[in-house]
């Protein structure tokens, strides 16, 4: 029997780790061929390409034109060989993107641009639409990461049946094992030597989260008599000085920076034993995190400059929003989610199971990636 897998050629700007499940899945019922770039200007862990059967090659992405656009090294080639399907890291900002699904349109190819998307309602300028129309005008499908984006861009005349919600995953498999085993243990009671609810951040320590903003709600509620305990888990990449933070609050007792963790079955048991997780900056992959374990999660309401995971987020069902920057509100928020009781504690714990179970794995995002590919 002839074989009707697509052929398809995946080139991505990188290979990320916490998308190795993603491409495993790909690669073994897609048989795609994947390159990848080598760096982005973010440090972020990479996974083992060569557990890919179909890892071809890591391209240099070069930065051009006063470091504002990038190309990726031998990889506009690829388009004259023998695939018909190529899905591209759709950064209208990598211009050797744009070369290839000019060719691909030529040759009758299909190129499908695995995005973030428009995120801002407001009509673009003309050097924003040069940029990005023509790239944009020139694929196939949309692979988008939520639906806030789609609406937005819809509303700006692109065809919605060119848009496909892929949204995003990490380690689903390994997650759902650990979460299965996972009860309320005495981690925080044994650390902290009290039974005070507890925050938790989960996620790379860096200014643009606004760590600082979960301490001075903490103080906020402290004068209003409520006490918190806070764990911090996540690398330190900025060099922020949180110890200096901590102690200058007088939280010292309250707060346990836990670091890094790369061990998921530790990590679950935090992120499950927590009461609520708080996000202040954008929230991105923190959300599915905590919601693979059942965690709330409180983040702010600026969905323009958001990551697209803040989706996850149902306000008053599985999490909340607070008014960007206004820490009081952000107060406001936590004494809506700590202290609650197990039935409650429970039932939402089971709704943040069920967006994960039902959109945010990856076999939702193959079943999304089949559907396109064979449209």
């Amino acid at each position: 029997m002839q074989d009707k897998t697509p052929n398809v050629c995946c080139i991505f700007n990188l290979a990320p780790h916490y998308r190795s499940a993603i491409y495993t899945l790909m690669d073994k019922e897609l048989h795609c061929d994947f390159y990848f770039g080598d760096q982005v200007e973010t440090p972020i862990k990479l996974m083992d390409v060569a557990s890919l059967s179909g890892y071809k090659k890591t391209v240099r992405n070069v930065k051009i034109f006063n470091n504002r656009y990038t190309w990726q090294k031998n990889v506009v080639g690829l388009v004259f060989k023998n695939y018909k399907h190529y899905i591209l890291t759709g950064d209208h900002k990598v211009l050797s993107n744009l070369v290839i699904a000019f060719f691909a349109w030529i040759l009758n190819k299909k190129v499908y641009l695995w995005m973030h998307g428009l995120k801002s309602k407001e009509e673009l300028y003309w050097k924003e639409k040069l940029e990005i129309y023509p790239l944009y005008h020139l694929a196939y499908k949309f692979l988008l990461y939520g639906n806030y984006s789609r609406n937005i861009m819809i509303n700006k005349g692109f065809d919605a049946d060119k848009m496909l919600c892929i949204y995003n995953s990490l380690d689903y498999d390994v997650q759902f094992k650990i979460r299965q085993k996972l009860v309320k243990s005495n981690i925080y009671a044994d650390y902290f030597k009290n039974d005070k609810p507890v925050l938790i951040y989960v996620g790379r320590i860096q200014k643009i989260k606004k760590i600082d903003l979960i301490l001075i709600s903490m103080l906020i509620l402290k004068q209003r008599g409520i006490d918190c305990n806070l764990v911090i888990v996540g690398d330190n990449s900025d060099d922020l000085d949180l110890t200096t933070l901590i102690r200058d609050a007088g939280l010292e007792s309250n707060v346990w920076i836990y670091g890094p963790c790369y061990n998921e079955e530790i990590t679950g048991e935090l992120i499950y034993n927590a009461d609520v997780c708080v996000s202040p900056g954008n929230v991105g992959l923190t959300a599915m995190h905590c919601f693979v374990y059942g965690t709330p999660v409180i983040t702010n309401n600026n969905f323009e400059t958001q990551m697209p995971e803040f989706e996850v987020i149902e306000k008053d069902s599985t999490g909340d929003f607070f008014e960007q920057g206004n820490v009081w509100d952000l107060a406001n928020k936590i004494t809506g989610w700590i202290g609650l009781d197990n039935k409650k504690r429970e039932n939402i714990r089971l709704k943040a199971f069920e967006i994960i179970d039902n959109k945010y794995n990856p076999n939702y995002q193959i079943k999304v990636l089949k559907t396109a590919l064979n449209a």
